[in-house]
């Protein structure tokens, strides 16, 4: 059974964060994921991980004024250096939490820039992270996103995620692969991960359409959990979903795939 951690940012949220951590805990995850850490001190955040016994498994890069609607500044000429003081702050929380893979959101694609000139900005960032990273022991994760959720959003498929990784050099670059962005983007979940494997280093989920808990939509969750057992998938599952009646109500997919993983024993 893959290893599935709860993404703090969309589950127990009826409780204030930092009570999340024991929440995840209580319900059976061993591991933690959320888009940022930088609202509180890390040495508060690495208190409540061990509290609960949990694993940081992964957040992101700074990623500009999320609340403006930014969605990550890798793509823009005019954020080099916020970009780079980023990276330098992820690693100071990521090393301080035990967490050994940080993602970067690229961002929304700018207006009135060449696109030879972005991609030349966003590998050159992406290829800065991925050094200062591994020097880190920390991976780096890029991750393709739907035009629908996130419009303008400048990674949306596999195959462009990939060949970014192939134009930075570095082999300290991962896809982060999200089966709901990909379900509505390309489909053909089940083989795009098998052929990729090697590239893949975390993945998340959620249900499609309403990005809801496993069971709520078209996806077939149990075939792909299995899946993921047969060809080998070692990584974390990130459950990065919208609860549809609350949190511990719509926890039923996850007690049925440990009863599932108990059965098979």
């Amino acid at each position: 059974m893959p290893r599935f951690a709860a993404n703090l940012t969309m589950l127990f949220n009826e409780m204030p964060f930092l009570d999340r951590f024991a929440a995840a805990a209580h319900a059976g995850f061993s591991g933690v994921e959320f888009l940022f850490p930088y609202e509180f001190e890390p040495d508060e955040l690495a208190s409540r991980l061990k509290a609960s016994g949990l694993t940081q498994v992964l957040h992101n890069l700074p990623a500009g004024d999320w609340n403006a609607g930014e969605r990550g500044i890798a793509v823009l000429p005019d954020r080099v250096q916020e970009f780079r003081s980023g990276v330098d702050r992820a690693i100071r929380y990521a090393t301080r939490l035990g967490c050994r893979q940080v993602n970067c959101l690229a961002g929304r694609t700018p207006e009135g820039v060449s696109p030879s000139h972005i991609e030349e900005v966003l590998v050159e960032n992406l290829a800065y992270a991925a050094t200062r990273l591994r020097d880190a022991g920390i991976r780096l994760l890029i991750e393709p996103i739907n035009t629908i959720d996130i419009p303008g959003f400048h990674i949306n498929t596999t195959r462009q995620a990939l060949d970014l990784i192939g134009k930075t050099g570095s082999d300290n670059l991962f896809v982060q692969y999200d089966i709901y962005h990909m379900q509505i983007m390309e489909g053909d979940l089940a083989r795009t991960i098998e052929k990729h494997l090697p590239a893949i280093a975390h993945i998340q989920l959620a249900d499609n359409p309403g990005r809801h808990e496993p069971g709520t939509g078209e996806i077939n969750y149990p075939f792909l959990f299995n899946h993921l057992d047969s060809i080998g998938y070692s990584g974390w599952v990130g459950c990065e979903y919208k609860p549809r009646n609350g949190t511990v109500e719509g926890l039923s997919w996850l007690l049925a795939e440990n009863i599932r993983a108990s059965s098979a024993l």
